[in-house]
């Protein structure tokens, strides 16, 4: 069974079936979007980006504008998410990564999702309140290529061994109020520390070399999270000059 045929027989449809990103069945006030295995992180999957209604050359993406109203659909009118996994390919991008994104394949089944939408991005998540502080790197992920120092990621990728880098330069030192985990808590805190994505990932369109010394940074949960209190994100300087100020 192709795309088409899976989406037709789920009574959705679209504007036109090579470039739409999402579909709608009325009758049932449903959308449906593909999750990409790449922009999967747990149990959330980033489905829409603001960022993706421009291409790399300029143009704008056909898919956007339809996609942006069956959100809105979503958001306003009470539409039900599904989405179904897709798997990436890059068969189409050329040496210098240009070009559209490929299906490499899928799999026949729509699952129901709770729509979250985080600073100018929408995600598909298995719950309404998501167990996770934005921008931390899990572990699990396996893009790697060639030196740990400088690693090609996807755009919304995020990479263990780009963190572990990090990691290995900075150290697991909170670099915005200096706490240390191992020193509080002992063993059970030993390498214990969120990592930061100085660039902000919802903020890259396209595939990009991440340095991990300087694109990442080790900081606490609770600057983490302070980092993103605000949009855009403050900057670590910005929090660490808030740190000092309020010191007793």
């Amino acid at each position: 069974m192709n795309r088409k045929k899976f989406i037709e027989s789920l009574g959705a449809t679209c504007k036109n079936w090579n470039w739409s990103w999402s579909f709608i069945n009325e009758n049932e006030k449903t959308v449906i979007f593909g999750a990409w295995d790449i922009h999967n992180d747990g149990n959330m999957s980033l489905i829409l980006c603001e960022k993706w209604k421009i291409k790399h050359d300029g143009k704008k993406a056909l898919g956007y504008k339809q996609s942006r109203e069956h959100i809105r659909l979503i958001e306003e009118e009470g539409y039900k998410l599904l989405t179904f996994p897709m798997k990436y390919s890059d068969a189409n991008k050329d040496i210098d990564g240009s070009g559209p994104a490929k299906i490499g394949g899928f799999t026949a089944k729509a699952t129901p999702k709770e729509l979250i939408k985080l600073e100018g991005a929408w995600y598909a998540s298995d719950e309404k309140v998501p167990n996770r502080i934005p921008e931390e790197i899990p572990t699990q992920q396996k893009y790697a290529e060639g030196s740990v120092t400088k690693i090609a990621i996807n755009a919304y990728e995020r990479n263990g061994e780009a963190r572990k880098a990090c990691l290995e330069f900075h150290g697991y030192l909170c670099q915005v109020c200096e706490f240390d985990f191992e020193e509080k808590y002992g063993d059970i805190g030993k390498k214990y520390i969120h990592v930061h994505h100085i660039i902000p990932i919802s903020e890259i369109q396209t595939e990009y070399f991440i340095d991990p010394v300087k694109d990442l940074i080790p900081v606490c949960p609770n600057c983490h999270a302070m980092l993103h209190r605000t949009e855009p994100a403050l900057t670590v300087n910005e929090l660490k000059k808030i740190v000092s100020r309020n010191r007793t």
